[in-house]
């Protein structure tokens, strides 16, 4: 924690602000240009002594939910929010309500992957964009979309038996339990936001509807998915063993999967014949 950076921060996002532009009554005597330290304690409902510490430099670590609330308090901007929480010594939370409008930059990098697989998530494994490649390998994306987190193919892992298809009996117990302990992390990563409803429900509706992921949960296993090797099956091409690489937006809230033929393996050849 840089508490002399934080205090300088804090003060000069304060100083921006009018009372206006937080709902507030300006009044007709006021020393300062920008919000008082006891509105910016009044707004993030924290106490007067508890600010004026934190903006002296010599307050306690901030909690994370002190800063969201300070964040909204002030009124910051999505980087503006992280920079105080790195600041304070905490990671940055994810957005409250993550988008799913495709981020640009990994559209941009989809669009050049011609030659192998690739597909773009939200972090809870909702298909929002693939290439061609990809829809010959693993299906077509619904145009339409379910909605909310039943399209994640995390949910229907667990709630639809024909989403484990394109997979090797063999291997599905392996990617359960994957799959499982990257939801884990996601959902953790967006609780430290302040809570996210999606997310919990769909834990929630898993615990309830698949007694394999209760039993996985209970486990309490933690890996966010970063790299794999897995093997397909495919009607025309058969079995095919690629590596599945992950790359995440800034913010955590997108992913970018592609596959890549494992060497010293036919996977090359049997893509080419698939892409054909």
């Amino acid at each position: 924690m840089d508490a002399t950076e934080l205090a300088a921060f804090l003060h000069s996002r304060r100083d921006r602000l009018r009372p206006a532009d937080v709902g507030l009554t300006g009044g007709p005597r006021r020393r300062v240009p920008g919000l008082r330290r006891e509105e910016v304690a009044f707004l993030a409902n924290a106490s007067i002594d508890y600010y004026i510490e934190l903006e002296r430099g010599r307050g306690v670590q901030p909690s994370a939910q002190m800063l969201l609330a300070l964040a909204r308090a002030l009124r910051l901007t999505g980087d503006e929010r992280d920079h105080l929480f790195h600041l304070a010594g905490h990671p940055a939370p994810p957005p409250r309500e993550p988008s799913r409008e495709t981020d640009p930059s990994l559209l941009a990098l989809l669009k050049r992957l011609d030659g192998t697989p690739a597909r773009i998530m939200t972090d809870l494994h909702q298909p929002l964009a693939q290439n061609r490649l990809a829809a010959e390998l693993l299906g077509e994306i619904d145009p339409v979309g379910e909605p909310g987190y039943a399209s994640s193919i995390v949910y229907r892992w667990f709630t639809d038996p024909s989403a484990r298809a394109v997979y090797p009996a063999a291997d599905h117990v392996r990617h359960a339990q994957s799959f499982v302990a990257d939801m884990r992390a996601i959902a953790a990563r967006r609780a430290l936001a302040g809570g996210d409803a999606e997310a919990e429900k769909m834990v929630a509706d898993l615990l309830d509807r698949s007694d394999e992921f209760a039993r996985l949960w209970e486990a309490r296993d933690v890996a966010v998915r970063r790299f794999d090797r897995k093997r397909f099956v495919h009607p025309a091409i058969g079995m095919i063993e690629l590596e599945c690489h992950h790359l995440f937006t800034e913010d955590g809230g997108q992913r970018l999967l592609w596959l890549a033929p494992t060497e010293g393996t036919d996977a090359a050849e049997k893509l080419a014949m698939l892409g054909g």
